[in-house]
């Protein structure tokens, strides 16, 4: 086993694929391939399932490599102290539904610890691809919400996928709406007081299942519903259509969140929102510090934070 070989690995799970690894590495393909198969055989172990669709790792994949990202980051302190050459960038990768909390945290993270070099990656994506991200080890935390809903069918998934879903805080659902609109003279709102709103929802791709859905209530009929992908379009149509989301209650007026206010939603639900890590592997120093730092900035906004 060489060094070398469990960079690639690790540059191989961040991208699933070869082919884009081995661009990344700049070596060819077959070179590339020819390494993993060599430490396949050393170790008598299967790393990756190969299809048409790219890479993913096995279990013994996704155990080997939790081993070996202890020993590159024992190289990397070697380096730190001893070496002359160039220091390895500090990776840390995160995938979260659309939570301007996460974003905050991770702000304050890249600000703190980032230095002159390092490679960190925020995704805000569709449910199915925070749980899959965390199963295939793209990113060391998910943020996702579970509820009275949903619960059973993704802890179900969690527990398949060899996950565990750590509670942060429970929050009472909020309506986001933009503040010109004229719900904002409410101190609560009904479901009654939407019915005339367009009704926005962040689209799940192929996994179009309600357990999915980033906004609870997510069975009930509208009138008017626009689905989008992305925070800032969201916000946009809450401002210049009316619309509407249901979501935490956290805005960020920090990220451009002055023109949205969030107002209490009269249901009997809660939401609880923690994060996902994979049970077999051991989070890094900066994911640590990324969950203290998100700690943190859940407690600033008046929120009781589980510990454990």
């Amino acid at each position: 086993m060489r060094i070398q070989q469990l960079e690639y690995l690790e540059k191989i799970a961040a991208t699933g694929s070869i082919n884009e690894a081995a661009k990344q590495l700049f070596i060819s393909q077959p070179s590339l391939s020819q390494s993993m198969k060599e430490l396949e055989k050393e170790y008598e172990i299967q790393l990756f399932y190969r299809s048409k669709t790219g890479i993913t790792l096995t279990d013994a994949g996704r155990e080997f490599i939790n081993y070996s990202r202890s020993v590159l980051d024992q190289v990397n302190l070697l380096n730190e102290h001893f070496g002359q050459g160039t220091v390895r960038k500090r990776i840390f990768s995160v995938s979260a539904q659309h939570y301007a909390f996460v974003v905050n945290a991770f702000v304050e993270l890249v600000k703190e610890i980032g230095g002159d070099a390092y490679q960190f990656t925020l995704r805000e994506t569709e449910t199915g691809n925070v749980l899959n991200d965390v199963q295939t080890l793209k990113s060391e935390l998910g943020v996702i919400y579970l509820n009275q809903f949903n619960r059973t069918v993704l802890q179900r998934l969690i527990t398949e996928k060899d996950l565990s879903f750590v509670p942060l805080f429970d929050v009472r659902p909020h309506v986001f709406i933009g503040r010109d609109n004229p719900l904002t003279q409410k101190k609560e709102i009904t479901l009654a007081d939407l019915q005339d709103y367009p009704y926005l929802s962040y689209e799940q791709g192929d996994a179009s299942s309600f357990y999915f859905s980033e906004e609870i209530l997510s069975t009930l009929p509208h009138k008017k519903h626009i689905r989008i992908s992305d925070r800032a379009t969201i916000f946009n149509l809450m401002v210049g259509l009316n619309g509407y989301t249901i979501s935490s209650g956290i805005i960020s007026s920090e990220l451009n969140d002055e023109k949205i206010v969030a107002i209490p939603l009269a249901v009997d639900d809660t939401m609880t929102l923690g994060y996902l890590r994979h049970k077999k592997m051991e989070l890094s120093t900066t994911a640590q510090r990324y969950l203290d730092l998100l700690k943190q900035h859940i407690r600033g906004y008046g929120f009781e934070v589980f510990e454990g």
